[in-house]
């Protein structure tokens, strides 16, 4: 891809306008010393479905000063709260207001999954702290360049992956670095995910109908290859790709382990201290070019991390031909509603999950979130403090606000790394997770190079690392 933010091709291409403030405007932003009492000012791209939380809770640590939604109804709800923030349908006119971009210090994005990296490499080129909803973008290609242009730029950033405040995923992480499993070496991740249509119910296109008048469907699609807006079966406002159902369709979306991976597998992440995997293998159920599939079991090969030895992470969605929800072997199974002190969840596993191996002992969190966390066998942890971080941050109340109150911590110390789910972490735990999604399109295993992102033996897998930006909306690699 020679996607480069040239200006000249950016005016003649008819986007938004001059661009002035990228080729000309300070970096205040990350210069700029913040007191503790300083107010930050934000804006908000994406700011119906999750994103109307993000913006809320940024709202309530930061001067909203701007908000963009390609939904006129979405973007109007918002604008009613804050009438003063300069409001657009097309993000790129925020970034085109050199006088905006001035006075603006960071930037929520949460927008579906293919709209993510542009907003956010643009925003952090321009000096701007980011917050992503997860995942942190949709292919390997733009995780590994988000998280290099957070580094170079010394931003502040925060994926929205929010369990990651939470103290029970915390201790967890921090028993795990502490030895008390001894060295892990294998994991099991499971979902409820899809939720949402996708295979085998929806597998080809719908025909196309105009877009409806609240909808800029040209800025919806934003990067992604030209293709008619539908609506589908769906009645109501809600349509086939907008707003929540996107999630399913390969071209906007990343499906469950995209959705829900930097979830529900954070806490072991996190505790194994991984980045990216060696070997990728997966096999899935009616795979096909539109939609993700009904059923996949993803295995994850993470290579030894200097004294630690290698891990094995399987990642468990959907269910199979026989109807049965694929989840872990059943010995571990057992072994984890045996530890789990909540009577009712004691008849099956549940619907969402994970559980960490290690040779002293395990762990199980019966939640997306690592609210809860289970220890085994229990004579390995009497005495032990299962439940309070000693050497993180405690946090209390609301674990998803708690989120965004770290990232502006971060902000106001100067200090990237306090923000737990930064962009230098983010970047490794959506791009290996994402990986599978390659591994699912392609039906071969393959072997992975970090460094060059390359999948050894699939002839198959560069079109889903990385793919052509459409034009008008190709400036993701450069800044001119």
């Amino acid at each position: 891809m020679s996607a480069r933010l040239n200006r000249r091709r950016f005016v003649q291409l008819g986007t938004a306008g001059s661009l002035g403030y990228l080729f000309t405007g300070p970096a205040f932003s990350v210069t700029k010393a913040y007191g503790a009492n300083d107010r930050l000012r934000v804006a908000g791209i994406g700011v119906g479905g999750k994103g109307s939380s993000d913006i809320d809770h940024a709202g309530s640590l930061m001067e909203v000063v701007g908000l963009c939604d390609v939904d006129k109804d979405y973007l109007g709800n918002k604008q009613k709260k804050w009438p003063m923030a300069k409001a657009v349908q097309d993000f790129r006119k925020l970034f085109d207001d050199a006088q905006f971009m001035k006075t603006v210090d960071a930037f929520t994005i949460s927008t579906p999954d293919h709209m993510h990296a542009l907003p956010a490499a643009m925003a952090m080129r321009a000096k701007k702290h980011v917050y992503v909803q997860k995942p942190l973008a949709r292919t390997v290609f733009e995780n590994d360049l988000l998280r290099k242009v957070a580094k170079a730029n010394g931003v502040c950033t925060q994926m929205g992956n929010q369990g990651t405040t939470l103290q029970g995923l915390r201790r967890a992480v921090e028993l795990v670095h502490n030895g008390t499993l001894g060295h892990v070496k294998e994991v099991h991740v499971w979902t409820n995910r899809p939720v949402w249509p996708q295979a085998p119910t929806v597998m080809k296109r719908y025909e196309p109908v105009d877009a409806p008048a609240y909808l800029d469907w040209q800025s919806y699609l934003g990067p992604a290859p030209e293709r008619p807006y539908a609506h589908g079966p769906n009645k109501g406002k809600r349509g086939c790709y907008h707003d929540f159902n996107w999630r399913g369709w390969w071209t906007f979306g990343t499906g469950a382990i995209g959705d829900m991976a930097c979830h529900t597998a954070n806490m072991a992440f996190m505790a194994c201290k991984l980045q990216m995997p060696v070997k990728v293998s997966a096999t899935a159920t009616d795979v096909n070019d539109e939609t993700c599939p009904s059923s996949a079991h993803v295995v994850l090969e993470f290579p030894a991390r200097g004294d630690l030895p290698p891990v094995t992470v399987h990642w468990y969605e959907g269910k199979g031909k026989d109807g049965k929800k694929l989840q872990p072997p059943e010995e571990w199974v057992k072994k984890a509603l045996a530890i789990d002190t909540d009577e009712k969840r004691k008849k099956a596993l549940v619907n969402s999950g994970s559980i960490i191996i290690g040779e002293k002992g395990y762990i199980y969190s019966p939640s997306d979130y690592g609210a809860e966390v289970f220890f085994g066998p229990e004579e390995a942890f009497k005495g032990i403090n299962t439940k309070t971080p000693e050497k993180f941050k405690a946090w209390s109340g609301d674990f998803d606000l708690n989120n965004k109150k770290e990232w502006v911590e971060a902000i106001k110390a100067g200090k990237p790394d306090h923000a737990l789910s930064n962009f230098d972490y983010a970047g490794y735990l959506a791009g290996a997770f994402v990986l599978g999604n390659v591994a699912i399109r392609t039906g071969q295993a393959f072997e992975f190079n970090a460094e060059t992102l390359e999948c050894k033996g699939n002839k198959d897998a560069a079109q889903y690392i990385k793919y052509e930006y459409r034009k008008g909306w190709d400036m993701l690699e450069e800044k001119a």
